[in-house]
């Protein structure tokens, strides 16, 4: 049997701490060898700017840099054009031609799942890994609108933690967060990373 490698992509603009609950979670339960986070280069999906692509490749080393069997990697952010999901799993599975992939995507993303370029090839290369949260309102017939992918879909089962990304953006926009006040949000290197560059503050 090969590898099992995981693949966990998102624009960490900032990474927080259910992202770390997401990692370390999909570690235990599949298995992995090893789990790529993968910062989004250009979202093709996104109508918002990102934060400048050196801030949330800098922010997600610092969020994961003690977490064993996790590789930070950039391969999106180098390439041009829009990001898609199907051009870094083909890239993933060329290096690594024995291992099994196990793709890590939100309920939400599930939902629009058939909006992703290629999608039917994401499902021959991939197990989708959806990740559950307590309280979610993922439903068995979101996965009966696949049958004949029925074995390509497990669950990952979350506690619930209400942090996001977007409230985070938005304290910090608002000024009335300091990096202190996001310390029980996102870990505590990407508090100051944001504090010391002020990040958000204008938006």
């Amino acid at each position: 049997m090969g590898a099992r490698i995981g693949v966990f992509g998102g624009a960490f603009d900032p990474p927080h701490n259910a992202h770390l609950a997401l990692a370390k979670a999909a570690l235990k339960q599949f298995g992995l060898d090893a789990l790529y986070i993968i910062p989004t280069g250009q979202a093709w999906h996104k109508s918002r700017e990102l934060i400048a692509p050196r801030h949330r490749l800098a922010m997600t080393r610092l969020a994961f840099e003690d977490m064993l069997r996790v590789v930070v990697d950039d391969r999106e952010l180098q390439r041009a054009g829009p990001t898609f999901t199907i051009d870094t799993l083909r890239a993933l599975q060329a290096e690594n031609p024995q291992a099994r992939l196990y793709l890590f995507i939100g309920a939400d993303q599930f939902a629009a799942f058939r909006q992703w370029n290629r999608w039917e090839e994401i499902l021959e290369l991939a197990i989708i890994c959806i990740a559950d949260r307590a309280q979610s309102t993922l439903a068995q017939a979101q996965f009966e609108a696949y049958p004949e992918y029925s074995k390509h879909f497990f669950k990952l089962q979350l506690p619930l933690m209400p942090v996001s990304a977007t409230q985070i953006r938005q304290m910090m926009a608002s000024g009335v967060a300091t990096a202190e006040a996001i310390a029980s949000l996102v870990p505590e290197p990407v508090a100051r990373y944001i504090s010391l560059h002020q990040l958000y503050s204008s938006r």
